[in-house]
């Protein structure tokens, strides 16, 4: 070993360490944010430690999959880039939460994203691929997500695919009575968990489904805000000190509006704040930026909409739209829960518990937390599996409830649980039923399933490992499908006049209920006409009329020394009809659209 100065003894370079003294990187990354929004400050468990895929970051900060940009576009200028390798930084967990130090905000949206996409890469079990609506990159350019922490003075914050990130406002808080903030004080969106994972939620959902962001219907921007709105409320419900806090101060009625005063019992005329009865933050969206835009609670809510079927007729702005598929989505959740946990109950009450308890005992309390997590866990990964069970256009309500049912039952037949049964009712009770179901019933409610052969076999295809595909697999798959689906059109129900395109085709890995691992490849096929908004006045342009097909494609199982040929399982199609046409036509004609294709625009969508 080299001797250094004053004859001390330098050890070698990690390079030149043997193979097993070498340290390897950790697997995840801690880092302090706010699990709501500040409005909280440290009381349940709202300064968190959440942990985030390892990987080195270069000033910004900068990693394989996102790029925080601080460019203030109102002071015009950057602001310092927090560097998270920092040894000071690194040691601590990252900064403290602060509404004051913009590399905070940095650090913020930077966890609260690489959280969200994990989330959904797991569940989904592939990786997720961020839309480009521009040029592609040069080969081994990673492509990354920018984050613009104070993008605009302005109450908002969106996703543009055009910007190819997420924008994020800060505005001044107008003088209210209720909101928890000073008259006049600067508020960051950047800083709210449910905004930053709701804004993530959609350019994953973009990436994911290459025609969701076109609104053929009036179910297509409610689905984005509803599904995105969705994904944020179920984090909520994997903090383990927010969600023993809140169970402890609503009896284990996690639903609860309210929770339980600290004085311990409701009073009409509170005097002191311990006598308060505070909004319960694990089914409220957005709290901060709801307090200040005039509202006495969160932007939206978990449960925001009784269940009333009638609903579903008449609204129509997506937002209120859109509440009511998420309400229906909790409203399954938590019945589960309540089901779940209903033998805990009645131990607790046959051992003198009272019928509706203030106060749990811890044992209790930890077991209903745990029994709350698993339960997020399962419906988050259900919901977001189901993405990969819609039709490749034109999305509605109906077909979201048909995928929900089929991708549940793809993994767990069983349904030990009963959510299958829970969603089919929970989404009945607000109205919102499949088009093109012969009964409501589970069997009839799943997209069927095709046996091997059914369809012709897809030679040829290639499904690389959980890493994904290489340039050149994708190469050989995009020209095996593209000829598959020119070469049985009829069958998959597509037309052989004009162009098939392959938009996008991803393998997916995941183990099923009895610990098999499935292999099978999610591809989406569609054609597209150019249709007259107006066939008596040409002038007024066209938009185009797109139908296509969901495949999910298996990976036969090898037998001896041969393996079979990949056979389609689902084939989840939206073919064209006189009827889908007319409903196109009126929604491109009430968006004013001149000619081509539109797009949701989050930023006028996200603005108050």
């Amino acid at each position: 070993m080299p001797v250094g100065v004053r004859g001390q003894v330098t050890p070698p370079a990690l390079d030149d360490a043997p193979p097993l003294l070498r340290i390897r990187p950790p697997a995840s990354r801690p880092l302090k944010v706010y699990a709501f929004d500040p409005t909280l400050g440290r009381t349940l468990g709202n300064v968190l430690l959440t942990h985030v895929p390892y990987e080195p970051l270069k000033p910004g900060p900068v990693g394989e999959r996102f790029a925080v940009i601080d460019y203030d576009g109102s002071a015009k200028t950057f602001y310092t880039p927090v560097d998270l390798d920092d040894p000071h930084i690194l040691m601590r967990s990252g900064l403290d939460p602060t509404e004051s130090d913009p590399r905070f905000h940095q650090q913020m949206v930077y966890a609260v994203a690489s959280e969200t996409l994990e989330r959904f890469e797991t569940a989904l079990g592939r990786r997720v691929h961020w839309r480009r609506t521009k040029n592609p990159l040069p080969p081994g350019v990673p492509n990354r997500l920018y984050l613009y922490p104070h993008a605009m003075v302005q109450a908002n914050a969106f996703y543009s695919p055009d910007a190819h990130g997420i924008l994020f406002g800060y505005f001044r808080a107008a003088k209210s009575d209720w909101a928890q903030v000073l008259p006049g004080q600067t508020i960051f969106t950047c800083l709210s968990h449910d905004i930053i994972a709701h804004e993530t939620t959609h350019a994953i959902v973009d990436g994911i489904r290459s025609y969701f962001m076109e609104p053929t219907n009036i179910d297509v921007p409610a689905f984005h805000e509803a599904f995105a709105d969705v994904s944020a409320l179920f984090v909520h419900f994997s903090n383990k000190d927010a969600v023993l806090a809140t169970l402890q101060r609503t009896g284990g009625r996690l639903y609860s509006t309210a929770l339980t005063p600290e004085s311990g019992g409701s009073v009409s005329n509170p005097m002191i704040q311990a006598e308060i009865a505070p909004d319960n933050p694990l089914i409220e969206l957005a709290r901060q930026f709801g307090q200040v835009s005039g509202m006495h609670s969160g932007l939206r809510s978990a449960l925001g909409t009784p269940p009333t079927p009638a609903d579903i007729l008449t609204t129509v702005e997506p937002h209120a739209r859109g509440s009511i598929l998420v309400a229906a989505v909790f409203d399954a959740f938590f019945s589960i829960y309540m089901q779940q946990t209903a033998d805990l109950f009645r131990t607790f009450r046959a051992g003198g518990g009272p019928a509706n308890p203030v106060d749990l005992p811890a044992p209790l309390a930890d077991q209903l937390a745990q029994a709350v997590r698993d339960t997020a866990v399962l419906f988050f990964g259900v919901c977001a599996r189901a993405l990969d069970y819609c039709p490749p256009v034109d999305v509605t309500f109906g077909d979201f409830l048909r995928a929900l049912i089929t991708a549940d039952y793809d993994l767990f037949p069983s349904d030990k649980y009963g959510v299958r049964e829970a969603v089919m009712q929970s989404f009945r009770s607000r109205g919102i039923l499949p088009q093109d179901a012969a009964f409501f019933s589970e069997g009839s409610l799943r997209w069927p399933e095709l046996l091997p052969g059914q369809l012709p076999y897809v030679r040829g295809l290639v499904f690389g490992d959980p890493n994904g595909l290489t340039r050149a697999e994708q190469d050989t798959d995009g020209r095996v499908l593209r000829q598959y689906a020119r070469t049985h059109a009829k069958a998959l129900g597509l037309t052989q006049s004009g162009p098939i395109s392959a938009d996008s085709f991803h393998p997916m890995f995941r183990t099923d209920e009895r610990g098999r691992l499935r292999v099978d490849m999610v591809v989406e096929l569609t054609q597209k006409a150019d249709v007259l908004l107006d066939s008596k006045a040409p002038a007024l342009g066209s938009f185009p009329m797109r139908s296509g097909v969901t495949l999910l494609i298996a990976q036969p199982l090898s037998h001896a020394e041969e393996r079979g040929e990949p056979w389609v399982r689902y084939a989840i199609s939206k073919h064209a009809s006189p009827q889908r046409e007319a409903g196109q036509r009126a929604a491109y004609a009430a968006l004013g659209l001149s000619s081509g294709p539109a797009r949701i625009n989050f930023g006028l969508l996200h603005g108050v």
